[in-house]
């Protein structure tokens, strides 16, 4: 297991963020947010397929006067996106969410943040300090020459100090490029100043293919130097593509449980079954399942056994036949044809 980073626990809601807590799973609307019923509907889908925390947009007094009812309706703590106006931030705190986040690059003044840090102190609400390094304060940019690492951090910096001298501690802090290495580099500054809690995770990815490549990579690299508290995929596509990847790439290091594993072999000459095909159906005819059961799917003799028997339930393929495994133990031997039908079988008696 990897040595996690020790970090102040903060309350979004319910969920706890950050210290001994789980890491947990954000996404982010894609609705108008005073579309109550859309947006509700979105976040209730997205709840269901493992989001824990959700973020919906705030650009204008529609969408903060919104907030109230899609609070009501839903079971996971709301985050309002607030950028530019922080009197939006104010109405949103009004409207009773869990939490905040606001972009140190647009926020406004020292005035600004304040008022808005001491609104969220009364109402016990946290606020996530987002820099971005699409958005950093062009004097930043004109140090450090771009948006280096150095720039995301003081950036950040410059507000956490300025909520802390209110007396504001219920801190989360993201620092966020498109480009892996600097965010890497920008958390390794910022772990050595504060001990808030992260929110990780590669802003601007990219569509759910490339995307979700530059996420694993990004997001597991942060995670295995004990990084992240909570996190988000950002995918150029519909919000449950970024839930199911944040969920892959958290089972992958044996960080979270959530439904099925599947375990597959790649295919190759020795395989003489329909292997690929029957992957993929196998996946697609489990994926509802929430049980944590892991399923292997091997085309032939030379690691299919010892597979099938390290997992739940599993088969392993021979000559347009397989054998099904169950805890190690064969149950079966069954023709090509029959192959899925008989493995659901099992797998719905576990």
């Amino acid at each position: 297991m990897y040595k996690r980073r020790k970090s102040k626990k903060v309350f979004f809601g319910e969920q706890a963020v950050g210290g001994d807590s789980i890491i947990s799973v954000q996404s982010m609307c894609n609705t108008k947010t005073e579309n109550r019923e859309e947006t509700v509907k979105q976040i209730k889908e997205l709840s269901a397929a493992g989001c824990e925390i959700i973020r919906v947009a705030v650009p204008n007094l529609k969408a903060a006067e919104a907030l109230k009812e899609i609070k009501k309706a839903i079971e996971i703590p709301l985050v309002a996106d607030i950028h530019f106006d922080y009197r939006l931030a104010l109405k949103a705190i009004e409207n009773g969410v869990d939490a905040l986040r606001i972009n140190p690059g647009n926020i406004g003044s020292k005035e600004k943040i304040t008022a808005v840090a001491l609104a969220a102190k009364e109402k016990n609400i946290p606020i996530r300090v987002g820099s971005n390094s699409g958005s950093l304060e062009n004097e930043l940019l004109e140090k450090y020459g771009g948006p280096t690492a150095e720039a995301l951090v003081e950036s950040a910096m410059r507000n956490i100090r300025i909520l802390e001298a209110n007396q504001f501690y219920e801190i989360v802090i993201s620092l966020k490029s498109s480009n892996i290495k600097t965010t890497i580099e920008a958390y390794d500054l910022i772990a050595k100043k504060v001990d808030y809690p992260f929110h990780i995770g590669i802003t601007e990815a990219g569509t759910p293919w490339k995307g979700s490549i530059k996420s694993a990579a990004g997001i597991a690299s942060l995670l295995t130097r004990g990084y992240g508290d909570t996190l988000r995929v950002s995918l150029t596509g519909v919000p449950l593509e970024e839930v199911k990847v944040a969920w892959e790439i958290l089972k992958s290091l044996g960080l979270r449980k959530r439904g099925v594993e599947i375990i597959s072999c790649p295919s190759c000459g020795r395989t003489e079954i329909d292997l690929i095909s029957l992957a993929q159906k196998v996946e697609r005819e489990t994926a509802a399942i929430a049980k944590d059961i892991s399923i292997a799917v091997m085309g032939c003799a030379v690691n299919g056994p010892g597979e099938a028997k390290e997992a739940d339930i599993g088969i392993a393929g021979g000559k347009k036949e397989a054998l099904i495994f169950k805890k190690g133990k064969i149950i079966k031997k069954v023709k090509e044809e029959d192959i899925l039908e008989e493995l659901l079988k099992e797998i719905n008696k576990l």
